[in-house]
C-alpha cells in the first residue's frame, strides 16, 4: 500500500526504521535483521547519516538481490537524512554522495533534512556541543537539496522535525516543495494541527516513534502503557503495538516502525486487514497529549533556539 507525495512519488505506507540509541549498538546483527525484514515483506527502509546503519542497509540490499529476495533495487523505497553538521549549502551534495557510497546505491527515493538546525561542520555526533549550534540558512540548504534531485541522486526531498512555521519558510522559496515531513506521532502525540497543515500543502506526514520509543534517548512508556489502548487491544484480540500502529495508519500517514525482534517485526506487519471502529477511534482521540521528544539537545541560551517553544514554534 502506497501514498503519493506532491511530486507523485509513491511511498509504501509502512516503513522499517533502523535507528537504535546508542547508535551502532546493533551493528553486528543489523545486516541480518534488515535482510530478515526484506524476507518478511518490508520494502520501505528508513536510515540516516547519524544512525550508523547506512552501511548495513546497503549490505542487506546487496544480499537480498544476490539471494533473489528482490529482483531489483527499484522494489525498495530507501530514505536517508542529512545530519546537522552537513546542513550547509556546500556540504549537502557531498553528504548525500557519502550516504550513497555507504548504501552502495545510485540514488535515494527520499532525502530529508533531519532537523531544522545546523551545527558547525565536523564529525557526525549526537548529542553535540551546544556551542556548535548555528542558525540554518533554510533557503540555501533547500536549494542544495533541490540540486540533489536535479542531479538524479534522490527522487524526492523533504524534512524531519519541522513545525508549520518552518515548513512555510521552506515553501516560500522552494522550486521543489517538500514531499514529506517526518515527525514524532503516536496516540499520545497526535499532531492534528501539523497534519492538517501538511494535508493542505500536499506534504505527506511520516510518523516516527509510533509506539513511544521507550528506552531510547527520546522515549516514553506512555504509549504502550495507556489503558485506553490496552482495553481496545484486549477487546479486539490484538497486541497493544498493533492498535497503536493501526491508529496511526488510519490517519492516512506513513508509519515508521522499529523493532529488531523477529516476532514483533512480523506482528507489526499485521495491521492491514482489520480496522478500528468509530467508537475506538473516538476513545483514542480523547487521550491526553504529551510530546516525548522536546528536542532539549537543540536548546541553548546562546543559540538560535533559546526555548523549546522557539524550536517548535508553539506547537507543543
Amino acid at each position: 500500500m502506497q501514498v503519493d507525495s506532491n511530486n507523485r512519488i509513491g511511498i509504501p505506507r509502512l516503513g522499517f526504521g533502523t535507528a537504535e540509541y546508542p547508535f551502532g549498538l546493533s551493528a553486528e546483527t543489523m545486516k541480518e535483521t534488515i535482510l530478515h525484514a526484506i524476507k518478511l515483506g518490508y520494502r520501505h527502509f528508513d536510515t540516516a547519516a547519524n544512525y550508523q546503519s547506512e552501511q548495513y542497509l546497503g549490505e542487506a540490499i546487496s544480499d537480498a538481490l544476490t539471494l533473489g529476495l528482490i529482483k531489483s533495487r527499484d522494489e525498495l523505497f530507501i530514505t536517508s537524512k542529512l545530519w546537522c553538521s552537513d546542513a550547509h549549502h556546500d556540504r549537502v551534495l557531498p553528504a548525500l554522495q557519502k550516504t550513497l557510497k555507504n548504501l552502495k546505491l545510485e540514488y535515494l527515493d527520499l532525502y530529508l533534512i533531519h532537523f531544522p538546525v545546523s551545527v558547525k561542520p565536523g564529525e557526525i555526533t549526537f548529542p553535540f556541543p551546544k556551542e556548535d549550534i548555528v542558525t540554518m540558512d533554510f533557503k540555501s540548504v533547500w536549494e542544495a537539496m533541490e540540486e540533489c534531485v536535479e542531479l538524479g541522486l534522490t527522487k524526492s526531498i523533504g524534512v524531519s522535525n519541522f513545525s508549520c512555521k518552518k515548513l512555510e519558510i521552506i515553501l516560500s522559496t522552494a522550486k521543489i516543495p517538500p514531499a514529506v515531513n517526518q515527525v514524532e506521532m503516536s496516540s499520545v502525540w497526535q499532531q492534528k494541527k501539523l497534519r492538517d497543515f501538511c494535508d493542505e500543502k500536499g506534504i505527506i506526514v511520516e510518523a516516527y516513534s509510533p509506539l513511544g520509543a521507550n528506552g531510547a534517548l527520546w522515549g516514553t512508556n506512555r504509549v504502550m502503557k495507556n489503558d485506553v489502548i490496552k482495553n481496545i487491544a484486549l477487546a479486539k484480540g490484538k497486541s497493544v503495538a498493533q492498535i497503536c500502529l493501526r491508529w496511526v495508519y488510519e490517519q492516512g500517514v506513513v508509519v515508521i516502525v522499529k523493532s529488531f525482534n523477529k516476532e514483533r517485526m512480523k506482528e507489526n506487519l499485521d495491521i492491514f486487514d482489520w480496522q478500528l471502529s468509530s467508537e475506538e477511534l473516538y476513545q483514542i482521540n480523547q487521550i491526553p497529549q504529551e510530546k516525548a521528544f522536546p528536542a532539549l539537545e537543540f536548546i541553548y541560551s546562546e543559540g538560535p533556539y533559546k526555548t523549546v517553544d522557539e524550536f517548535w514554534d508553539g506547537e507543543i
